[in-house]
Formats: C-alpha cells, structure tokens, sequence
C-alpha cells in the first residue's frame, strides 16, 4: 500500500505529469488524425511547464503554506525531546556523511541539532526506515548529528517508521505527555502538526528549509524559468496531495466505524515500537 501510494503520488507531480501530456500530445501528432488536438496538448504541457517554473507564481502559493508556523524561539519551558522528521539518503563510502543525506534532511537535522543543543538534557528523536538500503535514514542521520557533537546516548532512532503518520504513532509511544519540538520543512508542516495531533501529541512547531521568498531583486533570477521553481510548485502540489489524502483517509475510517456500530476510533501503526538508543544494535 505504500509503494502504491508513493507510485501514484510521484505519477501526478507536476513534471512526469506534464511531460506524459506532452508525450501525449506527440503520439497523437505523429500516429493519428487528430494532430490539432495533439498540438494544444503538447502547447499546454509547455506553456503550464513554463507557468510552474515562475518564480512569482510558485513562490506566491508555497508562501502561505511555509508560513503557517512561526520558527521556533526559545521559551522557558523544558523541552524533554526534539523529533526530527525524516527525508532522505543515499549510502555511498565515496562520500562525506553530510552527503549522504538529502538537502532536505541535513536542513532539518542541523535545525534539530540547534534546538537540542539549546536544552542541553533534551533527547534527539530522529526518524525514518532503510528505504531499501542497508543502513536506516534515522541512523545515517544519527551518524551526521554525532560527527557534528551530539552525544550518542541523546539520540533515540525510530527506523521503521516510513511516512508521517507512523512517525506521530511511533513517537506519541515513546513521548507520552512529555514536551516535544517537531522539526521538519516548512512546507511540511501543517501536514506533520496534524498526524501528530490525531496521535495525541501537542508538539511545538519548528520549521524549517524554507523555500519561498519574495525578497528576490535580480529581474534574470526573478523571471526566468528556472528548476528550483518547479521544485516549490512540486512541494507546494504534493503538500496539498497529502492533505487530501488525509481528509480521504480519515473520512473513510470514520464511515467505517459508523458502519460498525463503533467509536471513531484513533488509528495507529500496528507495531508500536520504542525508540532504539543509538549506541545499540
């Protein structure tokens, strides 16, 4: 189910989604009689492949969503755990760790690690399954953290979990009623604050890896094409998939359970699992 989700997902970003469009269009073109319809195809793959890789346009939508948070600030309240959500890695023995972590993940790792070193006995929850490698995403970004100076024994690794929503189930195991900050990317973190939530957690929001700016004053920066724009349109497009899949998921079950004759009941991952201390295996 995972994989099938994760296959449909990637299907409808906004790149492979417009170039089988204009693939589309081509094979109309070239095999078929109706070239006209085939052409607009191919001139509206184009034209909204153009209109995603804007700057004022993608950094306009994925604003509101990255701002919903504030950054985190201090407060003089304890902070018992500091959870760092899962992205991705790569392992590669060419390669320095930091490398060896996605853009993504080392941004909210080196967030993670800010706020841990604030509160000195806080714990450092970091997240995420193999991914079909050998080595777990949270132990490659236990690895990071402690060439960077985390103590091993402040780390916990939670190495099964592989989304969001069994990230909040597994983590509400091992927080219970304890104060919790929750580092991801900015973008992700509406989506994030809800899983954790319905998991019955209260945790305080630290975003990060913002993307969007509107501060941009170079003209051959601001309205040329460029890749990284597609990229904030592709972040905003799949947060918003995500979302609807939430509201889809949750509907569902709520039906379900009318179905039964039950409460609603809150939904977790079927193995809760306490969080690995490093330094064992």
């Amino acid at each position: 189910m995972f994989e099938l989700k994760k296959l449909i997902s990637t299907l409808l970003m906004p790149l492979p989604a417009l170039l089988l469009l204009g693939f589309f269009g081509l094979f109309l073109i070239w095999f078929t009689q109706r070239k006209g319809f085939g052409s607009f195809l191919v001139f509206v793959s184009l034209l909204l492949m153009t209109l995603v890789s804007f700057q004022p346009f993608t950094s306009s939508l994925l604003m509101k969503l990255e701002r919903q948070y504030e950054p985190f600030l201090p407060t003089e309240e304890p902070v018992d755990y500091v959870m760092v959500l899962g992205h991705g890695h790569v392992v590669d023995d060419e390669i320095p760790p930091t490398s060896e972590l996605s853009r993504v993940a080392l941004m909210r790792l080196a967030e993670g690690i800010r706020i841990h070193f604030m509160y000195p006995t806080s714990k450092l929850i970091l997240s995420g399954y193999d991914g079909g490698y050998e080595v777990s995403h949270a132990r490659m970004l236990a690895r990071v953290a402690m060439a960077l100076g985390v103590n091993k024994n402040n780390i916990l690794l939670l190495e099964t979990a592989k989304d969001t929503w069994e990230e909040a189930f597994q983590a509400a195991s091992v927080v219970g009623d304890s104060n919790l900050v929750l580092v991801t990317s900015a973008n992700h973190m509406p989506r994030a604050m809800y899983e954790f939530e319905n998991a019955g957690l209260n945790p305080i929001p630290a975003p990060t890896n913002f993307m969007a700016q509107k501060e941009i004053h170079q003209p051959w920066i601001k309205y040329g094409p460029r890749a990284q724009y597609l990229e904030q349109f592709e972040r905003y497009w799949h947060e918003n998939l995500g979302q609807l899949w939430q509201r889809l998921r949750d509907k569902v079950a709520q039906q379900e359970a009318v179905l039964d004759g039950d409460p609603v009941p809150v939904t977790s991952p079927e193995n809760e699992v306490e969080a690995e201390a490093v330094g064992t295996n």
